[in-house]
């Protein structure tokens, strides 16, 4: 995939620097993070592991501009989330990030075509262009046939499929995945996360999975692990 420049700093889609995050509830605080730091290269993948309730998806949601942080910088393709008012993010997260999640939060009254044309047409695309590229993805994730099909005549696999044509659809510097295969039985999680894997080298965007799937983390990049409030590489002290 071609780079819009030649600058090493076009390398990193996103970095995080000293992330904590605290939770308060009247007398009551709970600590998930504590000092998160990494960079996501462009076209990495990149694992997150860590045991329940470690943080993974707290983690996932601030990376994303869903959540806020009580401490630390996001910085998305040369943007720092905090600088940016809710309207900002909003066309961050349209224009550089996808979202993949456990359950595939299609829109139900939606065909699949309409669910995966909706971020191009956030983003303002017609709806020409939109249906035009929201098909290729579709048949590129073996969906051609079912357009005109609602979530609930999908299959799980197929509805988990459709969710990741949406999340790729605007070609994003970055996929944040959270449990992606999660809700699928084992040969649908195979075929599902092979097919995000084949988009990741055809498209070149980057993807950062929260997983248990110790299989599934071992075929990225990078895996990092979720402990005592802070990241660490897998094998690493």
């Amino acid at each position: 995939m071609n780079k819009p420049m030649t600058n090493a700093s076009t390398d990193i889609v996103l970095r995080a620097s000293h992330i904590a995050k605290t939770y308060e509830e009247g007398d009551l605080s709970t600590t998930v993070l504590t000092d998160v730091n990494f960079t996501l290269k462009r076209g990495e993948t990149l694992s997150i592991v860590g045991a329940s309730g470690s943080g993974k998806s707290t983690l996932l949601h601030i990376i994303g501009g869903l959540d806020t942080l009580t401490r630390g910088e996001v910085e998305v393709d040369g943007q720092l989330l905090s600088k940016l008012s809710d309207a900002e993010r909003g066309r961050v997260r349209n224009r550089s990030m996808g979202f993949i999640y456990q359950f595939h939060h299609l829109l139900p009254e939606f065909t699949a075509l309409e669910n995966v044309c909706m971020p191009l047409l956030i983003r303002g695309v017609g709806i020409a262009e939109a249906q035009k590229q929201a098909k290729v993805l579709l048949g590129r994730v073996g969906l051609g046939q079912r357009l005109e099909h609602k979530p609930s005549e999908l299959s799980g696999g197929e509805r988990q499929r459709c969710a990741v044509a949406r999340a790729l659809v605007t070609r994003p510097a970055c996929v944040l995945g959270d449990e992606p295969t999660g809700n699928l039985d084992e040969d649908n999680a195979a075929h599902v996360y092979a097919l995000m894997l084949e988009l990741n080298r055809e498209i070149g965007t980057s993807f950062i999975l929260v997983t248990h799937d110790t299989r599934l983390a071992a075929r990225m990049d990078r895996t990092l692990v979720l402990h005592n409030g802070e990241l660490m590489e897998k094998g690493g002290n």
